[in-house]
């Protein structure tokens, strides 16, 4: 078990962006950059994000809510005035979303992601800090996951999230802009969207299990994952932004713990603690249908440049972690 609560840098007294600042990892960072005596300018167009989780930070006096899309570079320069500090987040999430609708999610994805780039050069921005992808590592079999072995990618948003950390390493060697990309890993945790169609597997499945639904697994179950909570991403964040180890700028990190647990250890820790509430949980039986496309069978990455180059020290586990989301979304569903 990893210890819950631990010491690190944080960026602090700093006037920072975070553009998708209404969705879920956005949100929470939002939230945690105002704790820390930051100025936070949010940009969002609540394409994915809601109101609903910043609503709590309208009435802080650091906040400020630009609403507006980052494929218009006009509202991407006007969020950028007067920043230090980018922090990276809009995007349209989800494979089979991207693979639906591949031309929306380039326009988002990269075409978004350059004007941000852009945008941040232009306004003399000191650092930015980007949500990559585990998606980037493709048909790569190779586990753990190291940063510098990846593979062709599988769905239209892997190729997207790849685009970025490309255009992200020529930005900072053609304008000398500082570049830290976070390879997100499976998050989850507090305010996680479980409705819509892309909805993500961890609420998706809390949702039904509360409602006495029964979840579908794709495929047999052995997929696993390497299940991150946003506590743990909220650290890598802060660590990108404060660091001062030139060994670290314009890399990309893996944002994980470096535990693999395949979805039908997933399904049993949730069956366990939703039971605390709700012991007719207990008799909700777990379905199977077909593996989706381009998804990755296996996912678990290794986190040992993120502990050397930025002092990383992931907090929460998988049972630590679900166990707290479980709580969350039992109060607020």
């Amino acid at each position: 078990m990893l210890i819950k609560t631990m010491t690190y840098n944080k960026i602090k007294n700093t006037r920072v962006l975070v553009t998708g600042g209404a969705g879920f990892i956005g949100s929470n960072l939002c939230e945690d950059l105002l704790a820390n005596h930051n100025q936070v300018v949010c940009l969002d167009n609540f394409a994915t994000g809601h109101f609903h989780n910043i609503e709590h930070l309208m009435t802080n006096p650091g906040f400020k809510l630009i609403v507006g899309d980052i494929r218009n570079l006009s509202d991407c320069h006007k969020a950028c005035e007067g920043i230090d500090v980018v922090f990276h987040e809009a995007a349209l999430g989800s494979v089979p979303r991207s693979i639906n609708d591949p031309i929306t999610t380039n326009d988002v994805n990269i075409g978004g992601f350059l004007n941000m780039l852009v945008a941040s050069r232009d306004a003399g921005v000191g650092r930015f800090i980007y949500a990559a992808s585990s998606s980037t590592y493709g048909d790569s079999e190779k586990l753990p996951k190291i940063e510098e072995v990846i593979g062709m990618p599988l769905s239209p948003y892997a190729v997207t999230k790849y685009v970025n950390e490309l255009y992200a390493h020529v930005f900072a060697l053609n304008y000398g802009i500082t570049t830290i990309g976070l390879r997100y890993f499976n998050v989850y945790g507090r305010r996680q969207d479980p409705h819509g169609a892309y909805a993500a597997v961890i609420p998706l499945f809390v949702k039904k299990l509360m409602s006495h639904e029964s979840p579908v697994i794709n495929g047999d179950g052995t997929n696993s994952r390497d299940f991150t909570y946003i506590d743990n991403v909220l650290q890598m964040n802060h660590l990108a932004a404060v660091t001062d180890e030139p060994a670290a700028y314009n890399q990309v990190f893996n944002t994980a713990v470096g535990e693999r647990n395949n979805l039908l250890q997933l399904t049993t820790l949730l069956k366990q603690y939703l039971t605390d509430f709700d012991q007719a949980i207990a008799e909700v039986p777990i379905l199977h249908g077909s593996n989706r496309p381009g998804d990755i069978p296996h996912s678990h990455a290794s986190v040992d440049k993120a502990r050397n180059l930025l002092g990383y020290q992931p907090t929460h586990t998988l049972k630590d972690g679900l166990k707290d989301a479980v709580q969350w979304y039992w109060n607020n569903l």
